[in-house]
């Protein structure tokens, strides 16, 4: 299986995700059992780059000095544009 990896961010306070996303950035959330629910942000090119090559992968993702492998749990799309909303993450 492939695993991809992405660099998040905790996303910014005071922000609505329209905002993050017309700043270059995918707004996102990240769960799972044993961890807090956290609102992050991605950057959306790097997203799109590592999405568009393994879309069913395992994603390391890092969080300042911590790391989570996760899963797409679901992705939202604008099919009208292909623009991505938001991606929430499952830590497995």
């Amino acid at each position: 299986m492939a695993k991809a990896k992405l660099k998040i961010e905790v996303r910014e306070e005071g922000k609505n995700p329209r905002q993050l996303r017309a700043s270059g950035n995918l707004p996102g959330s990240l769960y799972g059992k044993n961890i807090d629910a956290k609102n992050i942000q991605v950057n959306s090119h790097e997203f799109e780059m590592a999405y568009r090559d393994a879309k069913d992968a395992e994603w390391e993702l890092s969080l300042g000095k911590e790391k989570f492998n996760a899963k797409i749990q679901e992705l939202q799309v604008n099919y009208a544009t292909n623009e991505y909303l938001n991606v929430e993450f499952a830590v497995i």
